[in-house]
């Protein structure tokens, strides 16, 4: 039995529907992720899941129990926001340890407790400091502290990293990897962010429009996305309109319409004639000045701009045929490394292994 079970969740305000029909289990020790984009009904879901809002239709059971007529203050969860929501009036020490007065504990355990909560999250010397004297990073960390200190079943996090720097969002990151890991504690998480998604998560379940649209682990969701949305969504994706002439020998043959017939792996239940799209990520689109005898597919065309960030160089290549792909290379030395310039007459192509096909 998952930990946390959503059965058939509906929430509307007005005659909008902001969660449709939602259902998914979460598992004991297991990071899940809801991704989508702003609107999509992420938060509205995690919301009700903490019990500050109620489902309209549906049920939501922790260990088997129906959570309806539990107030939030009652359920063995925690939510930590991504304003912290720390009190700045009361030290680091007395944040994390506020939900421990609340439950009525006595001083000792509080003290033990909170020290415990504070070392795991490597912040013990910081225990008398404010949280105007703390770095934003350490902040994050005492809210998570706070938020473990009563040892939920379930803690939920609402863009916990949102309001960090790119530098301190990575740092954090690998820090919440490494303390789910170690407290075992079940975390429910919610962000906009593919990339922090794909690092951070066991499973993710990618919602649009009120609905999950593909719920799975994440090289799945990257390399198999199930829709055109998860795959225009998650990362960068080029997606060529397709129709499917032939299945054969484990393949498909695709004819693009102004590119011609292109070689892709098959897909389960794909028939002769019918129509989607081809999923092709940067990464796997080779450029070069001269085609590699190992493309299944190739086509020529002129690189009309580039974007340098360091260890990679991501290529527009506008093929003759009038398509424009991207296509992703690693660069090997420092500097301003670059393989081709705009302008250059390139070949562009892949092998029949790379891409997924997509029903339209």
């Amino acid at each position: 039995m998952p930990l946390l079970e959503i059965r058939r969740v509906t929430r509307r305000f007005g005659a909008f529907e902001a969660v449709k029909e939602v259902s998914f289990g979460v598992e004991a020790g297991e990071f899940f992720t809801l991704l989508g984009p702003s609107g999509c009904g992420k938060t509205t879901l995690l919301r009700m899941i903490a019990g500050f809002d109620l489902p309209d239709a549906g049920q939501i059971l922790l260990d088997g129990k129906d959570l309806a007529h539990t107030p939030a203050e009652r359920r063995p969860v925690h939510t930590v926001f991504q304003n912290f929501a720390l009190f700045p009036h009361l030290t680091v020490a007395k944040n994390v340890a506020f939900p421990l007065r609340m439950a009525g504990l006595a001083d000792a355990e509080i003290r033990r407790r909170t020290a415990e909560a504070l070392d795991m999250v490597h912040l013990g010397e910081l225990a008398e400091h404010y949280p105007n004297e703390i770095s934003g990073g350490q902040k994050q960390r005492v809210a998570l502290a706070r938020g473990l200190v009563n040892r939920p079943r379930l803690l939920l996090l609402d863009e916990p990293l949102g309001a960090l720097d790119l530098k301190l969002r990575e740092e954090m990151q690998m820090e919440l990897i490494k303390l789910q890991r170690e407290v075992g504690i079940t975390f429910v998480f919610v962000t906009h962010a593919q990339n922090e998604a794909l690092a951070l998560s066991h499973r993710i379940a990618v919602m649009n429009a009120g609905r999950v649209v593909q719920l799975d682990a994440p090289s799945r969701i990257y390399g198999f996305p199930a829709s055109r949305f998860v795959a225009d969504f998650i990362g960068n994706c080029n997606l060529l309109e397709a129709e499917v002439r032939a299945v054969e020998a484990g393949r498909l043959r695709l004819h693009v319409a102004g590119l011609g017939e292109i070689v892709a792996p098959a897909a389960a239940d794909i028939q002769s004639g019918e129509r989607g799209l081809l999923a092709l990520r940067p990464e796997q689109v080779r450029i070069a000045a001269e085609a590699d005898p190992g493309w299944a597919n190739r086509f020529p065309g002129e690189v009309r701009d580039f974007l340098y960030v360091g260890d990679v160089t991501t290529y527009q290549v506008l093929l003759d045929n009038g398509y424009t792909l991207q296509a992703l290379m690693p660069n090997a030395a420092p500097g301003r490394a670059r393989f081709h310039e705009t302008g250059d007459r390139v070949m562009v192509g892949w092998p029949a292994e790379a891409g997924h096909y997509v029903r339209d």
